[in-house]
């Protein structure tokens, strides 16, 4: 089923709701707690995932949620609302705005829209697959990267890596001009715009990437593992974002050096 306006409506108004949540808990008390796996969560994250939750309960009572705080909601028909309502908590609870609201709609498990928001400076990407990828109502561009040598790589944290899959981002950036870490979600909405070219990232979960994929490849750019497969959700955490599609199999050779092998 295409995405319609009224799709893209409703999408917008659950990153309004996320925000409204979010804002006023932002350098402010947050109530910082350590989940399960000690990653952080916060009640800004809790209130925003659950004023998104209830919108969607309320006007698509059809459709299935994937929460990264509250779990599954199983629906009945084949779509399914993915939210991470702080992708990036260590970056909001630090009091910095380069965290971002991530919501995805899936259909049989394949990203048809997403939006990262960043509510704190007020920037929206909004990708829907088939159609240009808008930052702030205006088309979002990806930007030509001619050679490896000379692209900006962006990552969250080497620590995030396996062992193997450290050393062959490691070689991966050898290969380009400069690397920057941090950003989340933050950055791959920047290889979207043109200021980033390449984000690698491993360990990721569905609602880390599916918002992602309309983003970046409505802008031009390509998302896929490391084995140069398109994201779903049963890919394995291992993602690509590539400003220049032209580049992505130089990215996959350089990834594909693993364990010194």
């Amino acid at each position: 089923m295409p995405v319609t306006q009224t799709d893209i409506a409703l999408a917008n108004r659950l990153a309004d709701a996320a925000g409204a949540a979010i804002r006023p808990r932002f350098r402010a008390e947050h109530g910082l707690e350590a989940k399960e796996d000690q990653s952080p969560v916060t009640l800004a994250d809790r209130e925003a995932e659950e004023a998104m939750r209830k919108l969607i309960i309320a006007e698509r009572p059809m459709d299935g949620i994937i929460g990264e705080e509250f779990g599954v909601r199983e629906g009945t028909s084949a779509r399914q609302w993915v939210l991470d309502p702080i992708d990036g908590t260590r970056a909001f609870i630090s009091g910095r705005a380069t965290f971002g609201t991530l919501i995805a709609l899936i259909e049989d498990g394949w990203p048809l829209l997403g939006i990262i928001d960043q509510p704190i400076i007020g920037e929206r990407w909004l990708g829907v697959m088939g159609r240009p990828t808008l930052f702030n109502g205006k088309p979002a561009t990806t930007r030509r990267c001619r050679e490896l040598n000379q692209a900006i790589l962006g990552t969250t944290s080497p620590a995030l890596f396996t062992d193997d899959q450290l050393h062959a981002f490691e070689h991966l950036d050898a290969e380009v001009m400069s690397t920057v870490l941090g950003g989340d979600c933050y950055a791959y909405g920047c290889v979207a715009s043109g200021w980033m070219d390449v984000v690698v990232e491993a360990g990721l979960k569905l609602h880390d990437f599916a918002a992602l994929v309309p983003v970046v490849e409505g802008a031009g750019g390509r998302m896929c593992d490391w084995q140069g497969d398109p994201l779903h959700a049963g890919s394995n955490g291992e993602v690509i974002a590539a400003g220049d599609p032209a580049r992505v199999e130089e990215i996959l050779e350089a990834l594909a050096c693993r364990g010194g092998h």
